[in-house]
């Protein structure tokens, strides 16, 4: 059965983001907030915990999963971007956008999607991501926390989170009761841009 935490939504309780961060480092799948609703977490290199949120999520092969970061100062460690790209991602940054772009070699390969060899990075605006990411000290692998199925809209409420998923998942974060809509998805390994799903991210400056 997964512990629950509840965290303060704008003053998250150290104590907590500790013990959230040593669960991680233990091989733990997590649930916890973003600025776009709950999603699924767990380390890069833990291939073990990314096979149970596949299974979670019934997610198909060469799904794109995607890197959650604290800034862009590790852009340039995943992904392969332009200067152009780099001022794109930074005017939107931190907000409620996932950008498409090619991974480096340096990520694993069983994190990219099999034939374009792309990878997902987001920078979310919310203090409970941002301190998890920061007293981790790299980005979180994650996924939107969608049921098996649905493609529009994320679960928002921890307690029903809870009764769903509390014995396949190591810890769920209550910080708050959040919205739906998951984030704007932009592909910019092309020019221009395309928007993959359009979600609570504005579509505006990508057109």
């Amino acid at each position: 059965m997964s512990q629950f935490f509840y965290i303060h939504p704008d003053n998250p309780q150290q104590r907590l983001i500790n013990q959230a961060v040593e669960i991680l480092r233990d091989g733990g799948v997590i649930v916890y907030p973003t600025d776009s609703g709950y999603a699924l977490g767990c380390m890069i290199g833990d291939k073990h915990a990314m096979d149970r949120i596949i299974r979670i999520r019934h997610l198909p092969e060469g799904h794109n999963f995607t890197l959650v970061c604290s800034d862009l100062s590790e852009l340039s460690n995943y992904s392969l971007v332009t200067n152009n790209v780099y001022r794109l991602i930074k005017n939107n940054t931190p907000g409620r956008y996932t950008f498409i772009l090619t991974a480096t070699k340096e990520l694993p390969r069983r994190l990219m999607t099999s034939k374009r060899k792309t990878i997902g990075i987001r920078v979310p605006d919310n203090n409970i991501a941002l301190a998890l990411l920061n007293t981790l000290g790299e980005p979180i692998l994650s996924c939107s926390l969608m049921l098996p199925g649905e493609e529009y809209f994320t679960l928002s409420d921890p307690e029903e989170i809870r009764n769903l998923l509390e014995n396949q998942v190591d810890l769920i974060i209550h910080g708050g009761y959040l919205g739906q809509d998951p984030t704007t998805v932009v592909d910019l390994t092309v020019e221009p841009p395309v928007i993959l799903r359009e979600g609570s991210g504005s579509t505006t400056p990508f057109i």
